[in-house]
């Protein structure tokens, strides 16, 4: 086989092994990156390469930044008594996108699922009860997703924190039982929102 063949094959190898990219799949994108001017596919390496090396998660929240604090925690606007937990820094976008929420966040980076191996440990379920501990926060949004491991995880930080003097509420059940927050449109999320209720 060719050095450019291998280099072929290496790039698809490497794409499949994206979420929901196949083989077939992977080799259309390698495909395409060969049939683009070449600043165009060296564009996209270097925003692979510079979302590598600046982007971490936000001190606060978890959420993504290139500051040290996310522009969510860092904006005096957002309602400070207010703190919604999420699995993934994808569903807070995914609410945010909706406007109908101006608190803070937690992302958790997961859920909590056994089968899978993880538990409450791997997630930053200890920072969230630190943040609620220090007080400030009047309520608690649980907007972890409608899955069994999503509700199972709600319930477990709910217990955590019962003893802090905070409103915890959920989701409002607008978004589908077994959905991902991230494919609700935005009209869903808002309604789930703003009819949220007691946990």
């Amino acid at each position: 086989m060719s050095e450019s063949a291998g280099s072929v094959n290496d790039l698809v190898q490497q794409l499949g092994r994206l979420p929901g990219i196949g083989r077939k799949s992977a080799e259309r994108l390698a495909f395409h990156l060969l049939r683009v001017p070449v600043g165009d596919a060296l564009a996209l390496a270097d925003a692979i390469r510079r979302v590598r090396q600046s982007v971490h998660y936000c001190a606060d929240c978890f959420n993504l930044a290139e500051q040290t604090r996310c522009p969510i925690c860092a904006d005096p606007k957002r309602d400070r008594t207010q703190l919604c937990i999420v699995e993934q820094p994808r569903d807070l976008m995914s609410l945010e996108q909706s406007a109908a929420y101006r608190g803070l966040y937690h992302v958790l980076l997961g859920r909590i699922a056994p089968l899978d191996g993880i538990g409450p440990d791997q997630l930053t379920i200890d920072a969230l009860v630190d943040r609620v501990a220090a007080g400030g926060f009047e309520e608690v949004i649980m907007a972890t997703n409608p899955t069994v491991e999503g509700d199972g995880t709600a319930l477990y930080i709910s217990n955590l924190i019962s003893e802090f003097p905070v409103r915890v509420t959920r989701l409002a059940r607008g978004i589908t039982a077994g959905s991902v927050l991230e494919y609700a449109n935005k009209e869903v999320l808002a309604d789930a929102l703003t009819g949220r209720q007691q946990w």
